[in-house]
C-alpha cells in the first residue's frame, strides 16, 4: 500500500481537497510511526500488530568467498498477522487457486 492509495481513499471517502488528505495521511502516519518508535509495538486492529526487537551482533560469513565477516546489532521488525487477517488471506488464497485451477 502507497501513500498515494491512503491519500486516494481518504480524498473519496470523506469528500476533501488533495491537500487536506495529503496532509491527514501525513498525519496518521506520523502517529502509527511516533507509536511504533515510543511503545516498541503497534497494534493495528484486524490487522495485526507489529514489534520492534533487538539484534544482538553476531558472526556471519560472505557466500561468495566464505570469509567470516561481523554483523552490527541492530533491529528487527516482527509481524504478527491478526486471525481475521489470517482467516480472510487463506479465503482469498484457496479462491485464487481454485480459480487457476478452472483457467
Amino acid at each position: 500500500m502507497s501513500k498515494a492509495l491512503i491519500i486516494e481513499t481518504i480524498k473519496s471517502n470523506i469528500e476533501i481537497t488533495g491537500v487536506e488528505a495529503t496532509r491527514l495521511a501525513g498525519e496518521i502516519l506520523g502517529a502509527l510511526r511516533d507509536e511504533l518508535v515510543r511503545e516498541g509495538r503497534l497494534g493495528l486492529p484486524e490487522i495485526g500488530s507489529l514489534t520492534v526487537r533487538e539484534r544482538a551482533a553476531r558472526s556471519g560469513f560472505n557466500p561468495r568467498t566464505q570469509e567470516k565477516i561481523k554483523i552490527k546489532a541492530g533491529v528487527a521488525f516482527k509481524f504478527r498477522p491478526s486471525v481475521s487477517m489470517k482467516t480472510d488471506a487463506h479465503a482469498s488464497l484457496k479462491k485464487a487457486k481454485r480459480k487457476a485451477a478452472k483457467g
